[in-house]
């Protein structure tokens, strides 16, 4: 089991050889700039999705779908030959559990004490008795769930309640908030304080590549079955952070 994982890390470096040399986009430069305007700036109530950037955000959209969809896809199908299902969910545990700063610190900053508790718990539970993190014995034997939280949400809390989308090159759906809070995030990440960066970054794309590996299935389906692909995927994602930021 020891040399899948290996393998699995050793994969997950090999797809940021591959898709790391790409430039961020030349709109990322005023990133400043947006952060203090982009709170005061509003559409009518009833305009839908906040998207002013549609022009922009569509073209990066379809790069990164094509990027997942020549690159990521085979290297996940790769991935589901070598790596079993058990040793995938491992995987996703001990990521998470490394995760539980982010979670522990936006949950005090939001005033989710319970949360924060619940989090602390799970550490040490499965940090002791799931083996570092690589069962959910908090979960599974105590009834312990995590609290979902990271610092986008923080922001929401505080006031900076509504956010535009935006497609970055390479990375998930997010808005500006949840851009500006995922730097957060990074920093809140231990890893990155006890291993070199290539070994940081290798991890990132580790975890990315077990969650596609994982949902390869669901992912096509909803592909097959969508007309407008951007437009649902949009939709999807600022309504499930509405429910998060509500929560």
């Amino acid at each position: 089991m020891t040399t899948r994982l290996l393998l699995c890390v050793m994969i997950g470096a090999v797809g940021v050889s591959l898709i790391g040399g790409f430039p961020a986009p030349a709109a990322a430069q005023k990133m400043e700039e947006v952060v203090v305007t982009d709170t005061k700036l509003r559409t009518d109530d009833g305009a839908g999705d906040y998207d002013p950037w549609e022009s922009y955000n569509e073209p990066v959209f379809k790069f990164n779908y094509k990027l997942d969809k020549y690159v990521v896809k085979p290297f996940a199908k790769g991935y589901n030959l070598f790596i079993g299902d058990g040793e995938k969910q491992v995987i996703t545990n001990v990521f998470d559990n490394v995760a539980m700063p982010k979670r522990f610190i936006n949950s005090l900053l939001q005033g989710k004490f319970g949360g924060a508790g619940r989090e602390m718990a799970r550490f040490l539970i499965n940090t002791t008795l799931g083996g570092a993190g690589m069962t959910d014995v908090a979960k599974y034997q105590f009834g312990i769930e995590r609290s979902d939280e990271d610092t986008g949400q923080t922001f929401a809390t505080w006031g900076w309640d509504r956010s535009r989308y935006f497609v970055v090159p390479l990375l998930s759906p997010l808005t500006v908030r949840d851009t500006v809070g995922y730097v957060f995030d990074l920093a809140l990440d231990p890893i990155n304080y006890f291993i070199p960066l290539g070994a940081s970054v290798g991890k990132t794309a580790e975890d990315k590549l077990n969650y596609r590996a994982q949902n390869v299935e669901t992912f096509e389906a909803v592909e097959e079955g969508t007309l407008d692909l951007y437009s649902a995927v949009r939709n999807a994602y600022l309504k499930k952070r509405e429910k998060q930021i509500r929560e």
